[in-house]
């Protein structure tokens, strides 16, 4: 499936959700899978807890990369040791 294919999984629409993209035709926003994923749960978990595809998980991912390339997240500066 091609990047452009998964990201056509992805939906935003101003009356469903509040607007945040969600997985076309489910109520399940991005953000939450990528916090499910990143909080340690498997993509398999997370396919079955809310009836999901791979296809699904992966457009969340490619969504999430996208974006990434057109925002910037204010992390705190550390020092090393």
């Amino acid at each position: 499936m091609t990047r452009e294919e998964l990201l056509e999984r992805i939906s935003i629409d101003p009356k469903v959700c509040f607007g945040k993209p969600c997985i076309r035709g489910h109520r399940i926003w991005v953000s939450l899978v990528l916090d499910l994923l990143a909080g340690g749960m498997k993509a398999e978990e997370v396919m079955t807890e809310y009836d999901l595809t791979e296809a699904d998980i992966r457009a969340c991912i490619a969504y999430g990369a996208e974006m990434s390339r057109e925002r910037y997240v204010d992390l705190p500066t550390g020092t090393d040791g």
